[in-house]
């Protein structure tokens, strides 16, 4: 594969064109990521209606048929379910971990073993959260972990 980067003509806007036999698996992966960085979710801080880029969120938890979606510095509220979230997301850096809960794993920095199986990875924030049994298999494959 060749990859040639070239200067845009004086007020040309930046562009990417893929000249490609077939999209591999891998390419779509590779052009789904480079599409999450306008990506964006409508999120809810009570009734005020929020803008959030996917690339800022840390997790998304349920709790009680809740949804919640954590930023940096503050906690949204999402009316999509987390099923729907997963499914949108699951092309993106986003992979589920627990019954309840998807982490961006390009906010994981570290990951620990915990008691009976589990793990417990820790966030560019500082915060912790616990992969279940049932979800370390996937995550270890999904971030090479053997």
């Amino acid at each position: 594969m060749k990859i040639i980067i070239e200067d845009p003509v004086a007020g040309e806007e930046d562009q990417i064109i893929v000249k490609c036999r077939y999209l591999s698996a891998e390419l779509l992966e590779l052009l789904a990521k480079l599409k999450a960085e306008e990506r964006t979710l409508i999120v809810y801080v009570g009734n005020e209606i929020h803008i959030v880029k996917v690339k800022e969120i840390y997790y998304i938890e349920t709790v009680d048929n809740v949804t919640f979606v954590y930023g940096t510095d503050v906690v949204y509220e999402s009316k999509q379910k987390l099923y729907e979230l997963e499914a949108e997301l699951a092309v993106l850096d986003f992979q589920r971990i627990a019954k309840s809960l998807i982490v961006n794993l390009g906010k994981i920095t570290s990951v620990l073993p915990t008691m009976s199986g589990r793990l417990e990875a820790v966030l560019s924030n500082d915060e912790r959260v616990v992969i279940s049994r049932q979800y370390v298999g996937a995550l270890k494959k999904r971030l090479g972990i053997v």
